[in-house]
């Protein structure tokens, strides 16, 4: 993880807009913090008959708009600070979207890399077994994240059932098909990211079938992204990393191949034995958009951002640039679309899929893609919007799209 806090430096987010929207004390003192924080210590017998004690956290920041919703990550340098933030990311990226929920987020201390398959079942049906009385279809509804899967939220879900004597299929979403999962949730959030980058691009007049890319963090997001920026837009993909470096060939990358090069190493160094270079290497190189989708808030700060060439900046990951960062690219005139607009679709999809356990009706490929696109491309434009009509940068603008949402809603239900 990075030495940045990141609720720090989403606090400050939400500061800067406070005074933008020049928000009442009381506003901004809920808004400052959490509703929830919940805490919790999950033992869990290991293979070798052993007993370990694994700590868990659920954040939940507000739930004005509807029931709190975000993911579960599984990293061994979780902190509560870090879900704290990503917590308040999620109820900013619901609002910006229109979606009728809440923010939330949750993680346990763990190297998932390390554990057998049954003890990450015992440990995530501990989890549940830790938090069951604090989410539900209607309270707060969990999803996969850094290091989780559908298999785990299969579980999660079938322990949570148990408790309940009977399906509840809505508790959790990214779940696999066959036990009401949806369409299109696996690459939701680089897909959706995509149609925002078609948005931006149209309004920089960037011909995307001649850009070159590179993409910082070739994980789940990042190689969806990399494939996807060329299947549908054209676009070279010329440098790539991950959490060793990059690689990088002015020429174009072959995608599906440097992907086996790093199944094959558990690296994307050495493909084609290109030379290696740093993340902030990457950053300064002369391309025209960067997708950063590496984990590690605050990659993008003071000392990088004065180096970035590129166009765009697609923030995949939540909290790549940090506020300093921030002022140096906005001044720079480079066209950031910020996290939690740029990296919604998973969400935005995660909401379809708890539509679709509601209704028990399920929606073919192609109409989720197209609801995507369309709540993708709203948000995008309403954020942009914003952006001119306060003279803000795209992150700014994105806040004050969210937060007047949440404020409302808060004034209405008679919070403040």
């Amino acid at each position: 993880m990075s030495k940045v806090n990141p609720f720090e430096m989403a606090q400050h987010q939400l500061l800067d807009c406070a005074k933008i929207l020049k928000l009442d004390q009381g506003v901004v003192d809920i808004l400052m913090q959490p509703q929830r924080q919940i805490q919790v210590s999950i033992p869990v017998k290991m293979d070798d008959g052993t007993t370990r004690v694994f700590q868990g956290f659920r954040v939940q920041y507000n739930n004005a708009l509807g029931p709190y919703k975000g993911g579960i990550r599984y990293h061994p340098d979780e902190t509560i600070d870090t879900v704290r933030a990503l917590a308040a990311w999620m109820t900013w990226k619901g609002s910006v979207l229109g979606l009728p929920l809440g923010g939330g987020k949750g993680g346990v201390v763990c190297n998932p890399k390390e554990m057998s398959k049954g003890e990450l079942e015992r440990l995530s049906r501990g989890y549940i077994r830790a938090l069951w009385k604090n989410i539900g279809p209607d309270t707060d509804v969990p999803a996969p994240d850094v290091y989780t899967d559908g298999q785990i939220m299969a579980w999660m879900m079938d322990e949570y059932s148990t408790i309940h004597g009977k399906n509840q299929f809505g508790v959790l979403t990214g779940k696999p098909l066959v036990v009401g999962g949806s369409l299109g949730r696996s690459d939701a959030t680089a897909k959706g990211g995509m149609y925002t980058l078609r948005e931006a691009a149209k309004e920089l007049k960037i011909d995307l079938s001649k850009a070159k890319v590179a993409i910082l963090g070739f994980g789940n997001a990042g190689s969806f992204a990399a494939s996807l920026v060329q299947e549908m837009f054209g676009a070279t993909v010329v440098a790539v990393t991950d959490s060793k470096g990059g690689v990088y060939d002015a020429n174009g990358l072959d995608i599906a191949s440097v992907g086996g090069h790093k199944k094959q190493t558990k690296s994307v160094i050495g493909y084609k034995g290109l030379p290696k270079l740093t993340n902030d290497e990457v950053m300064a190189l002369p391309v025209d958009i960067i997708i950063a989708a590496a984990p590690e808030e605050g990659a993008i700060n003071d000392k990088v951002a004065p180096t970035v060439k590129a166009k765009i900046i697609c923030e995949l990951a939540n909290g790549p640039t940090t506020p300093e960062g921030d002022a140096i690219l906005h001044k720079n005139g480079v066209h950031v679309i910020p996290d939690f607009l740029c990296n919604a679709g998973g969400v935005t999809v995660s909401y379809y899929e708890m539509v679709q356990n509601m209704y028990m009706h399920y929606w073919s490929l192609d109409d989720v893609y197209a609801k995507l696109d369309t709540a993708m491309t709203a948000s995008y434009h309403s954020v942009l919007a914003a952006s001119k009509e306060y003279q803000i940068n795209m992150r700014q603008a994105a806040y004050v799209v969210a937060v007047k949402r949440v404020v409302e809603a808060m004034k209405i239900r008679g919070w403040v």
